[in-house]
This record gives structure tokens, sequence and C-alpha cells, in this order.
């Protein structure tokens, strides 16, 4: 495989340090463990970001506009600005490295927040809807984070390292939505109204996320993954064969999109419309809060476990179980008693579970079906898909309400689920049948 110039140019302005992490194995090894610490850090802070548009962002459309038709809207507008966010980071990464990409994200998130909390103040509808597509370029550095940790990781390593950086996002992510009350008051201690408080915390967290990137992610593990590659590149004498292992391997690529794409779009649709289920009948802030922490720590806590299980038993099985546990959270759901806490918080928690085992999963035929060169770029690209998949399960959950119910929302996403295992199913048989090495996709 010829080395892209491009890339030889980005390396040789790098430090020359690099050539001696390319020549140890063990400088490699510290490294990796590193930045999957830096990630971790990062994560903390991302996840609090994170909570805050998902617990309030469709209570603030709905005071604002005055109907629930259009509360889906704020989600979707976050997760569409997401998805411009995770081409750009994407982009940013390949070419500059995971710091420069990740910094810029997370700092857009913040400003993103920010311009929430005036929209809220002025009360102004355009200036919310602009402020939540620019805020979702934290939500997109916050996905894309997680590949960070997979640069330097080995092939039995790559599910455990996307879990790692993942799980810490538990901590930020729970105590958010359990804040809402704390940041509501704090809000309007400064008369700012109640619901723009979790945006404080965001604007925080997003910038703060950022800055533990700037200034500890050296030396960049893409740029010294991209070094070990174009290095055994060019001393390998064997070129035809370099190139077909390497190649990046298209249909791995699409069945790992597909299973994100699906259960990033069951999740957000059911998500986005719990609390104005749950406000519609009568429930505090607070048990809002609750139930959406209990969501979010399922999304993210089994990783302490996910990732272990996905390297041991396989992305085939997990992915399955991902579909039978989505399917389950719709079920839930759709029969939970609207005065149920407990039920909710079952389904909303089944419903992150599920999220959870399809993204590692997801996200590690990914990793395993690209090549460190182009990895980033690749990555930028199936985010984005994620992210228009969960906006227009946002957009299109508020109608489906309107005109249905929350029942039938719930009841829809679990079966459209189902998908996830048909489309496994037959990956894993063309992988077999075409002999693709074990770990490469499946």
């Amino acid at each position: 495989m010829m080395v892209n110039e491009d890339h030889v140019k980005t390396l040789d302005t790098q430090s020359t340090g690099l050539q001696e992490y390319i020549n140890s194995p063990e400088k490699q090894k510290a490294l990796y463990k590193r930045t999957l610490f830096v990630v971790s850090v990062s994560q903390i802070f991302g996840g609090a970001g994170l909570a805050a548009g998902v617990t309030v962002g469709a209570l603030i459309a709905q005071q604002m506009l005055g109907t629930d038709a259009y509360a889906g809207v704020p989600t979707a507008l976050f997760t569409l600005g997401s998805a411009g966010a995770a081409w750009l980071v994407g982009k940013l990464s390949q070419k500059k490295g995971r710091r420069a990409g990740l910094t810029t994200g997370f700092i857009l998130g913040g400003i993103g927040a920010i311009g929430v909390i005036f929209s809220a103040i002025l009360n102004s509808i355009f200036l919310l809807f602009l402020s939540l597509l620019v805020y979702g370029a934290g939500t997109a550095t916050n996905l894309q984070a997680r590949y960070a940790g997979t640069d330097l990781a080995k092939v039995k390593q790559r599910g455990t390292a996307i879990s790692m950086a993942m799980v810490f996002t538990t901590f930020g992510a729970v105590a958010g939505p359990n804040l809402v009350d704390v940041m509501g008051n704090f809000a309007l201690s400064i008369d700012i109204p109640a619901l723009a408080g979790p945006f404080i915390l965001a604007a925080a967290a997003y910038i703060l996320a950022g800055l533990v990137f700037y200034i500890m992610l050296r030396p960049d593990p893409l740029l010294i993954a991209k070094a070990i590659e174009a290095n055994k590149q060019e001393s390998d004498t064997q070129k035809n064969l370099t190139s077909t292992e390497q190649s990046t391997n298209k249909k791995g690529v699409a069945v790992g999109a597909t299973v994100m794409v699906l259960t990033q779009i069951v999740m957000v649709a059911i998500m986005t419309m719990t609390p104005v289920h749950m406000r519609h009948h009568g429930h505090e802030l607070s048990e809002v809060g609750v139930v959406i922490g209990f969501h979010i720590g399922s999304m993210y806590l089994p990783s302490l476990f996910t990732g272990v299980l996905i390297d041991k038993i396989g992305r085939t099985a997990m992915t399955i179980a991902s579909g039978v546990t989505l399917l389950l959270a719709g079920l839930v759901a759709a029969m939970a008693p609207s005065d149920s806490i407990v039920l909710l918080v079952v389904a909303l928690s089944l419903l992150g579970l599920g999220w959870n085992l399809g993204l590692i999963s997801g996200t590690a035929q990914i990793v395993d079906a690209t090549e460190p060169l182009t990895r980033a770029k690749t990555q930028g690209t199936i985010d984005v898909l994620i992210a228009l998949a969960g906006a227009s399960g946002g957009a299109l959950s508020g109608m489906v309400v309107a005109q249905s119910s929350y029942a039938v929302l719930s009841l829809s996403g679990g079966i459209l689920s189902l998908i996830l295992i048909p489309v496994i199913i037959w990956a894993y048989r063309s992988t077999n049948e075409n002999k693709v090495k074990v770990g490469q996709g499946l």
C-alpha cells in the first residue's frame, strides 16, 4: 500500500519523539494507558454536559412554544448539530490528531450551552434553536472521545478500551440530571429561568472537558498510531500482501454503522419523549431527573463489563443482545402505568443498556474494519450518520406521540430494534462464507 503523502507530511511536522514510540512497545503500552486515563477524566465532564440537554431540552421548547408537537425538536437540533460537529471533529482529528479535534468539539459545545442560557433569558426561540445546533458539538465530541482509547489498543483490547472511555461518562451523566433542581434554584437566584440552570453546568463541563484534552493529551495517540503504521508500510517488502490485509473492510464498516444507527434511533426517540410524558402525568422535575439519571447511568455504567464481554464473547452475540434488550425496553415503557416511576426507571434503564451494547459492539466493528491512516475520517463519517439518525428519532418522536401516544412510540421503537438481529446474522454468515479472519469485523 502506498503511504498517503498528506499523512507523511503531517507526521514529519511532529516532534522527533515519535520515533522512540515507534521503536518501543513499552512506550506504546504506557501511552495507551495514559490515553485511557485522559479520556476517562474528560468523559466525567463530558457526561455532565451531555445530561443537560437530554433532561430539560424538550421542556424548554415546550415552555416557549406552548405545544408538545415540537417538543422533540431540541433533541433533533442538537443531534443534527452533532452530525456536523462529528464530521468536523473527525476531519480535524485525521489531519491534526485527536487532541485538536476533541478540544475544538468540546469548546464549541460549551459555547452552545451558553447560547441556550441567553435564549432562555431573552425568550428567543430562534436563539434557542441556533444554540442547540452548536451545543450538539459537545454530544458528538463526547461520543468520538471513545475512539481515542482504541488508537493504540490491540484487537482483543478494543472493546475494553471503548468501555473504559465510556464508563467514566457515568459519573457526570448521572450527576447532571440529579442536579436539575440545584442548578434550577441557582439559576433563579441570579435571575435566570430555572430550566436554563442545567445548561450553566453544561457550559462549564464541556469547556473543562476540552481543556483536559488540550493540556493532557500529549503525545497524541492517533499521530503515534499513524506513525507506527507508516513505518510498518515503509519497512514491509511484501507491499501487495500488506495492502490486502490492511485495506478497509467495507462490509465490516457497513454492519458496524447499521448497528449504531438503529440503536441510536430507538434510544433517542423514546428518551426524548419520556420527560414530556412524565410531566403530562403530574411528575415533578426532580422525578424526571431520577428517571433520566438511571437511563444515562445505564447507557454508560455497564461499560465496566460490556467491553470485556464483547472482546471475549464476540461482536455478534452482543449485538443480538442489544436488539433483545431494546425490545424489552420498548415493551416495558409501553405497558408501564403513567404514575409508575419504578417501571419507567426499569424501561429507561433497559433502553440505556441496549444502547450501550449496540454502541460498543458497533464501534468495535468499525475499529476492526479500518486502518490507522484513514480511521479518524471514517469514524467521523459514521458518527455523522449516527447523529442524523438521532436527529430523525428526536424530531419524529414528538409527532408520533402527538398523533398517537407514548405507548405507541415505545412499542414501535422496540420492534424496530429487532432489525439488528437479521442484519448481524447475515453479516456473520457472509463473513464465514468469505473466510474473513476472526476479529476483523465480527
